[in-house]
């Protein structure tokens, strides 16, 4: 079954390298066909196995011989392995499915941030919807928990952008609502705290080695990925954790 799980996450992780090319791009992600940007060489279904298909054309098109990114089976290994870490700690549940779901979104929205600077509402909106309903079907006694999260991500963001005048973006706004609708309150808190601490690290390292300066502008959203993805998975341990320090 871990294998399975595996298998239909870098099956996952295909698609969202098809997103992250063609959502800031315009273009449908459904048609055309998988093709070769570079030569317009269209994929055959051997040239579409995850992972396994960049090896055997050692990372180049079967076609014109152009270089394929490192990026796509980096993309569907990590996919693959979030897969089986959220498998592992939920099983086959309706947590498990709410799981694969916010992590194909921030997957996404994680990649297109870095080298777009942009969080596309075709890819947050339509996770929020998801996240909405089904809490509505699954949590309906304590969907005002995951109301709370919803509120939370998104109005402290908020208020970080109307307060630092643009400083953040509402791409941040909208993802950050996104994971409070799958999370709840508490992990969405520290959620939270986790993506400002992340950001401040990573943001002073990048100016002590000189690779950015105090006027750069760092993408949130994979601050915004990662704490979600660790709140997500070990949040309740690091609360309880953390709360064991105090009492």
């Amino acid at each position: 079954m871990t294998l399975f799980i595996f298998i239909l996450g870098t099956i996952i992780g295909s698609f969202i390298n098809v997103c992250i090319y063609r959502i800031p791009r315009g273009e449908s992600v459904v048609y055309p066909s998988s093709h070769c940007p570079r030569c317009g060489y269209n994929l055959k279904p051997p040239d579409l196995i995850p992972l396994l298909s960049y090896l055997l054309l050692r990372g180049r098109c079967r076609k014109c011989r152009a270089n394929i990114s490192l990026l796509y089976p980096l993309v569907e290994l990590l996919t693959g392995l979030m897969f089986i870490f959220v498998f592992i700690k939920f099983g086959l549940t309706f947590e498990f499915l709410s799981a694969i779901i916010l992590i194909t979104c921030l997957m996404i929205t994680t990649f297109i941030d870095l080298e777009h600077q942009i969080i596309p509402d075709k890819v947050v909106l339509p996770s929020l919807a998801a996240g909405l309903v089904l809490n509505i079907i699954f949590h309906r006694e304590d969907f005002y928990n995951y109301l709370l999260g919803f509120a939370l991500g998104g109005g402290i963001i908020f208020l970080i952008v109307v307060l630092s005048r643009g400083g953040m973006g509402g791409g941040d706004i909208k993802l950050f609502a996104t994971v409070g609708m799958f999370l709840g309150f508490r992990l969405t808190l520290l959620a939270l705290l986790l993506s400002f601490v992340l950001g401040s690290v990573v943001g002073l390292i990048l100016i002590i080695l000189k690779l950015k300066n105090m006027k750069d502008a760092i993408p949130f959203g994979p601050f915004i990925a990662l704490a979600s993805v660790i709140s997500m998975l070990a949040g309740d341990r690091i609360i309880s954790w953390y709360w064991g320090l105090f009492f």
